[in-house]
């Protein structure tokens, strides 16, 4: 089944599953629905303390949870290709934990990129082995860990003398 703009707009978790419908593209849904962090990130982030931030976060993952949960078993695909809101919710953290420098961002985008799609051990197992909602958010999640560890180490071993 190819969702479009009328399964999107059947029921709330779809909308919310296809990241407001950047799932729709017919090319890289999962990096179109990345992008979609970018300009939620900037408008909220200066807007909210750090705390409400994070828990924002976990508030977002839980809808995430529910609304993929909920989305896949309306395809019958366990993690259909344009459920994005995960990508978004994981690149939300992924720019929450990095300085707040444009080069930072875009590094932290191709390297969650990468992890998302090669989905590198144990993502792969998370991914393949946990068939709900969770499941779905939760590969994402250990993606942007995969990066952020990367650009931490990166930063580590560049700073020092």
């Amino acid at each position: 089944m190819r969702p479009d703009a009328r399964f999107l707009m059947a029921h709330p978790a779809h909308f919310i599953a296809f990241g407001f419908g950047a799932g729709l593209a017919r090319t890289a849904p999962g990096t179109v629905g990345t992008l979609v962090a970018f300009p939620i990130f900037w408008v909220l982030h200066p807007r909210i303390p750090d705390a409400w931030f994070l828990a924002l976060l976990v508030v977002l993952f839980a809808v995430g949870v529910w609304a993929c949960e909920r989305t896949g078993r309306d395809l019958g695909v366990h993690d259909h290709g344009g459920m994005v809101f995960d990508e978004i919710v994981a690149f939300l953290m992924v720019l929450f934990m990095l300085p707040q420098e444009l080069p930072w961002q875009a590094f932290g985008f191709l390297l969650f990129r990468l992890f998302d799609i090669v989905k590198p051990i144990p993502i792969r197992y998370y991914d393949r082995t946990v068939r709900n909602g969770f499941g779905v958010m939760l590969d994402d999640l250990i993606a942007a860990f995969y990066a952020l560890i990367v650009l931490a180490v990166w930063k580590i071993t560049t700073t020092t003398p």
